[in-house]
């Protein structure tokens, strides 16, 4: 019994992930050519693992570049000094 109960609960943690990964990739990803709309059917249409490849591809490079973007602090403008 414990283990059909660990095995919905590992069911419903897959879902939840192939979901957030679709609302992330159409909210999130830069529409450059038909790479979002690629990308929702490749995820809809193959699920977890669809979902598991967008994750390691597009979402953390894409989570770390706009990391490193917010860690870069301008440099004042000395013109004129």
């Amino acid at each position: 019994m414990a283990l059909a109960g660990l095995l919905w609960l590992v069911f419903l943690a897959c879902i939840v992930f192939w979901i957030w990964m679709i609302v992330d990739c159409a909210t999130k990803e830069p529409s450059i050519g038909n790479d979002k709309l690629v990308w929702i059917i490749v995820i809809v249409f193959t699920q977890i693992i669809g979902a598991t490849i967008y994750y390691f591809v597009r979402h953390c490079p894409r989570v770390f570049a706009e990391e490193e973007r917010a860690s870069v602090v301008p440099q004042p403008n000395n013109i004129g000094q």
